[in-house]
């Protein structure tokens, strides 16, 4: 018979919510920083050459397409940090205030 440790450790395990993807809220936040991503580079569109916009538009769609998995990778943070660095070169998302946000 097992003991009540093995059950309840069972219980809790089995109890536990199923996700199709390992952390939603995870891909959700990414999602929307690159959403953002894609938002300041329509606002600086006229600084960059057309081929150089559709290329960063080409490489949001990759990311956006594999977020969920990229999501999935222990070292996720790291690997998507680095992934917003690189976008942010050409959008300049981290030097854009929200007008709404000041006080």
């Amino acid at each position: 018979m097992p003991s009540s440790r093995d059950r309840l450790a069972r219980f809790l395990t089995d109890s536990l919510p199923q996700w199709d993807h390992p952390c939603p809220s995870r891909s959700m936040f990414y999602r929307e920083e690159f959403l953002r991503c894609q938002e300041c580079l329509d606002r600086e569109r006229e600084y960059y050459s057309d081929r150089a916009v559709t290329d960063v538009e080409v490489a949001l769609a990759k990311v956006m397409a594999q977020l969920d998995r990229l999501a999935a990778h222990d070292d996720a943070d790291q690997i998507i940090s680095r992934l917003l660095q690189q976008f942010d070169v050409v959008t300049g998302l981290s030097g854009w205030i929200d007008p709404r946000q000041i006080n």
